[in-house]
């Protein structure tokens, strides 16, 4: 089926749940397939295609519950060391971190976290975002560049907690 993996992922990454994510692209092929003939030929399928699921989505009772907010300084944590070699410990830090970008994403609103998932994930142009969202070209650049901030700000709090439990320095140890 054309386009099924990225559409899961995306799916996957919108409801937060393998099997609403699953139902959620069946209903996106369903309506796809029912609709086909609203496509028009020369346009971009995949743009259609997202937009569906996404329409979808949002008309679902777990879109509408949806809801918030990350920068990495690497200069804050001092001069990093070249490892060649995966250590156990290196695997934890690498799967910690993408636990703490992962929740960071989640927490984003809707519309940042669409913006995010389509450019850096599905890795689509801002036209073809546009396009899928149904917005200005102009409120996909915007989106994204609030979306970025939000996700430092919010990666850039869990870090500063980590760290102060990590230490000892929260407030109540």
């Amino acid at each position: 089926m054309p386009l099924f993996d990225q559409l899961y992922n995306f799916a996957h990454w919108l409801t937060q749940n393998r099997e609403d994510a699953e139902d959620l692209v069946q209903e996106t092929y369903v309506k796809s397939l029912k609709g086909f003939s609203s496509f028009q030929l020369g346009t971009n399928f995949r743009a259609w295609m997202y937009r569906i699921l996404r329409n979808t989505f949002l008309t679902s009772r777990t879109g509408l519950r949806v809801t918030m907010t990350v920068p990495l300084d690497p200069e804050e944590d001092g001069p990093e060391l070249a490892v060649e070699n995966h250590t156990p410990e290196t695997i934890l830090m690498n799967r910690a971190n993408s636990e703490l970008v992962q929740a960071s994403i989640s927490e984003l609103p809707i519309h940042y976290k669409e913006a995010i998932l389509l450019c850096e994930v599905e890795e689509m142009s801002y036209q073809e975002m546009a396009e899928t969202l149904s917005i200005p070209v102009g409120t996909v650049m915007s989106r994204l560049s609030r979306a970025r901030r939000a996700l430092r700000e919010s990666l850039g709090r869990k870090m500063q907690n980590d760290k102060a439990i990590r230490t000892g320095t929260s407030h109540g140890l």
